[in-house]
């Protein structure tokens, strides 16, 4: 449901993605063009409050990190006033979904900071990152299964032929990875699942999204930047210098943040099984993710109820 709704309808729309590693604040405005409408991004900000690490090994937040919480969604309600932001939504993944505490810190929010928060199930998360990326693949034949790796879980969608066919969420993430929280049964199911839609769908290559992707594809040094992709044995190859080295030596050699060191290798262990199983040679990668996904849905809702 759309929230924060505005009379002066400048059109700036804008998603809260809360999700098991980071907490991003994504704003868009819409340009109105002569023959389409398409979103201009105003501002992006990503804390790493790393929500998962307290749910995944404690099952809850804690109360540091809730007092973090409530600074920053104070300190996002204002961004979006600044920028005269229409209407918004504010969604919680996977790390919220499994917090024994979630829905009292979600309440406790509200009351403290005026912002609304939903916790999305895995279904609506794998929905918003389909619908999102609809537009970029429109034109393209064939088969693509659209990946988006967060830190609790695993979000896939299979487009073919321009229509999607299969749309799932697995609690395979990189944080819950990092903390031995991931149950064998659920990378079963993952490739069970994988080598049915490969046998049903051949020739299949994926679409990542996700911040981890997006860092092992500027990484690389072979890609091919028009189509905005990758080859799976360039990835097989980098994955394989970065799972040799600390973090702290990922952080020196690749200039990458703390927050960003850890994460990476489990992220590119979930891209590389799944290409596996599915034989796939290329990765596409562009560069938009859920909070995209979440805005485009927002001014969609908007948009019906004005007709």
């Amino acid at each position: 449901m759309p929230k924060g709704t505005n009379k002066k309808q400048n059109g700036c729309y804008a998603a809260i993605d809360i999700g098991s590693n980071a907490v991003r604040l994504l704003i868009k405005q819409l340009d109105k063009g002569i023959d389409s409408l398409h979103f201009n991004k105003v501002l992006l900000v990503r804390v790493p409050l790393r929500l998962g690490f307290d749910v995944f090994s404690d099952g809850k937040i804690s109360e540091r990190k809730e007092k973090n919480m409530v600074r920053l969604m104070k300190s996002y309600n204002y961004l979006m006033k600044i920028y005269d932001v229409n209407a918004y939504r504010a969604c919680a993944t996977s790390a919220m979904r499994d917090a024994k505490n979630g829905k009292d810190i979600i309440r406790n929010i509200k009351q403290k900071t005026g912002i609304e928060i939903e916790i999305i199930d895995g279904k609506e998360e794998a929905q918003m990152v389909y619908n999102n990326h609809f537009e970029y693949m429109a034109d393209r034949k064939g088969n693509y299964i659209y990946v988006d790796v967060g830190g609790g879980s695993t979000e896939i969608n299979l487009l073919s032929e321009g229509k999607l066919v299969y749309s799932q969420s697995y609690n395979i993430g990189t944080v819950r990875i990092l903390n031995g929280a991931t149950k064998e049964e659920e990378w079963e199911r993952l490739k069970y699942d994988l080598k049915k839609l490969a046998k049903d769908y051949p020739d299949t290559d994926i679409i990542g999204s996700g911040g981890n992707i997006n860092k092992l594809y500027r990484l690389i040094d072979k890609k091919d930047k028009k189509l905005q992709r990758m080859s799976v044995s360039s990835l097989q190859e980098l994955h394989s210098q970065l799972k040799t080295l600390s973090i702290e030596q990922r952080m020196e050699q690749f200039s990458l943040k703390s927050d960003r060191a850890d994460v990476i290798v489990p992220a590119g262990d979930i891209f590389i099984t799944i290409a596996e199983i599915l034989d796939s040679k290329y990765i596409y990668v562009p560069t938009i993710g859920l909070a995209d996904g979440i805005i485009d849905a927002l001014y969609n809702s908007q948009k019906s109820n004005l007709n």
